[in-house]
């Protein structure tokens, strides 16, 4: 944080502001070491108590996560945290920052983000009435199931929590069931067996206690989580631009402090579920399942053959040309929106 950003003058210069905002799940380490601290202690202390911020995670405020991005369009908060994932059937663009398959890599994935981002920044100026302020997202999204598979083709027949259509797509690629289902009701669905496996970030299935019902972890990045931070339009353009200049350059240190937490946290989520150091408590005892040359091949096959066209399809031909001029160049493939 720079000094001229946490002075007191210039704290005596913001006027008093004050902010409603959903944040994302609690239970996570990105909310209770970053997202929560950050507009609940620094923000108030940084602007000197001129900005004072009601702040809730989604879950702790009876929301299941697809709807606060609607909250926000209709007033009812001023900005969230939410995970595009959740909105892809009201706003298929999200999903084109993290399509099931497309990123293998944590870099590639960073890469990806940065690239699409302002294309889904305009759109949502544009076409939703929201400012976009910052875009991160959890660990790599990946399986969890109450047996050991066999690899992506061990996945046929089996029924899979899925938090995004470009997921459900990935997983009916290899003959398994998408079943969507919120995040807080999967931990006891995989204890029972009304789904087989599930995808969610490796430290979050840790945190959530997957472990009660699932056996094994198949470490293939499918999805990365994405999010993004975004206000009411109305309001931001409300905001003295003192307060809008404060919050950008804050909401960035934030934005970077997220995306450094989760590079480490990807393999603290999986060492934590198998039996390996754990330093969020005792640790799982999971079979550790890691993807073969095979599979990486059949990632990539999945993902041109059956994600990317469907997702083109969903989301219409001038959402696939953005794409295809943003992320495809980056990535070497087109969508087309047939």
């Amino acid at each position: 944080m720079t000094a001229a950003l946490s002075s007191p003058a210039l704290a005596q210069q913001l006027p008093a502001t004050q902010l409603k905002l959903i944040g994302g799940l609690s239970v996570t380490t990105q909310s209770k070491l970053l997202e929560r601290p950050f507009w609940t202690e620094k923000v108030p202390q940084l602007s000197g108590g001129q900005i004072k911020v009601d702040f809730k995670p989604f879950n702790e405020i009876g929301l299941k996560g697809p709807e606060v991005l609607r909250l926000v369009q209709r007033d009812v908060a001023d900005g969230s945290t939410p995970f595009l994932g959740h909105m892809a059937g009201d706003v298929p663009i999200n999903e084109g920052i993290d399509l099931a398959g497309l990123s293998p890599s944590y870099e590639l994935f960073r890469k990806v983000s940065d690239t699409f981002r302002p294309v889904l920044a305009e759109h949502y100026d544009k076409e939703l009435g929201l400012k976009m302020l910052g875009v991160w997202s959890y660990q790599a999204q990946v399986l969890f199931c109450r047996e050991p598979i066999s690899g992506l083709a061990g996945l046929k027949g089996r029924k899979v929590r899925t938090s995004s259509a470009t997921q459900a797509d990935f997983v009916s690629y290899f003959g398994g069931s998408g079943v969507p289902m919120p995040i807080g009701e999967t931990q006891q669905a995989l204890v029972t067996g009304v789904i087989d496996c599930g995808i969610v970030g490796t430290l979050g299935a840790y945190q959530l206690k997957w472990g009660e019902g699932a056996k094994a972890v198949y470490s293939l990045p499918i999805t990365w989580g994405s999010i993004a931070f975004t206000m009411n339009k109305k309001k931001w353009d409300g905001l003295d631009p003192k307060v809008q200049s404060f919050l950008t350059t804050n909401i960035k240190k934030l934005e970077d402090d997220i995306w450094a937490l989760n590079d480490k946290e990807h393999q603290l989520g999986i060492d934590c579920n198998t039996g390996k150091e754990c330093s969020e408590g005792k640790t799982g005892s999971m079979k550790l399942i890691t993807p073969t040359a095979e599979d990486e091949a059949l990632r990539r096959e999945a993902m041109v053959k059956a994600v990317l066209p469907a997702w083109a399809k969903r989301c219409g031909a001038q959402c696939a040309t953005a794409w295809n001029n943003s992320v495809g160049k980056l990535v070497n493939l087109t969508a087309a929106a047939n």
